[in-house]
């Protein structure tokens, strides 16, 4: 019972940031769109950096290992697949006769759910090696440090479920559907989990890469579509108070909360 509630905590805080959009009106403020815009881009820039391209790092550190060949090759790796998906979405997603502007908009938000869903499969692998490492008894990590962690990445995952829903409420989508797309992001994270807890001497060899992919799969994103859009005409200042708030406050949560 402690294992299933381990992994289903940070899914959690998904599902509680998803809902946000329940709260809001049926349109986002301009304004306040390129501050969420930029929000999310530093939230993403941080979690890249601080949930995923160190922990990498410093896995392999702790191997003995050259640190930076796999978080280098996990990186790139993300940023040429988010490349390569740039292109074909537009061609699977997206109607031929919808305006540009419209088409632009629900390419940026279909690759931020994949980013932030690509983002939280290795951070469920994560969560799953540590309830592993718990289980084991012989690694040195409690059941309450797995715990912390778990909470840790439920807050985490509150702003991550809310930069899903919340634009594509914006956009049109219904607030129940909405909902469901950002909670369909962070489902992915319990799974992620619980493979990796069946399958963890296999997982742990890969970990580093599959962490650093995702990092640079979410840095794609965030260069390639969200601070455009949150500097594109008026108010680009809103867009840039946005990312220091998102990057201060996801930092904040990745190191102090573990």
């Amino acid at each position: 019972m402690q294992l299933v509630i381990g992994v289903l905590v940070p899914f959690l805080g998904t599902v509680l940031g998803s809902a946000m959009v329940f709260l809001m009106k049926n349109k986002i403020n301009g304004k306040f769109e390129k501050l969420l815009l930029g929000f999310a881009s530093g939230v993403m820039i941080a979690a890249s950096i601080w949930s995923l391209i160190v922990p990498a790092i410093d896995m392999v550190e702790e191997q003995g290992e050259i640190a930076w060949i796999p978080a280098s090759i996990g990186f790139l790796l993300g940023i040429i697949f988010l490349l390569v998906l740039d292109s074909v979405i537009p061609h699977l997603h997206l109607e031929s006769n919808k305006p540009e502007g419209v088409k632009s908009k629900w390419k940026k938000t279909t690759m931020m759910f994949f980013a932030v869903t690509l983002h939280n499969i290795p951070e469920g692998m994560a969560t799953g090696v540590i309830f592993a490492g718990a289980m084991m008894g012989n690694t040195g990590v409690t059941i309450i440090g797995a715990f912390v962690l778990a909470i840790g990445l439920a807050i985490q995952n509150i702003p991550e479920g809310a930069i899903i829903s919340m634009p594509l409420r914006s956009e049109g989508v219904s607030k129940t559907k909405a909902f469901l797309y950002g909670t369909l992001s962070g489902i992915v994270e319990p799974i992620g989990a619980i493979i990796t807890i069946l399958l963890t001497n296999t997982v742990i060899s890969i970990l580093p890469y599959l962490l650093s992919f995702a990092g640079g799969a979410m840095i794609y994103v965030v260069v390639e579509e969200l601070i455009p859009e949150s500097h594109n005409g008026e108010h680009s200042n809103l867009g840039t108070i946005g990312v220091a708030l998102g990057f201060v406050m996801m930092m904040i949560l990745d190191v102090a909360l573990g």
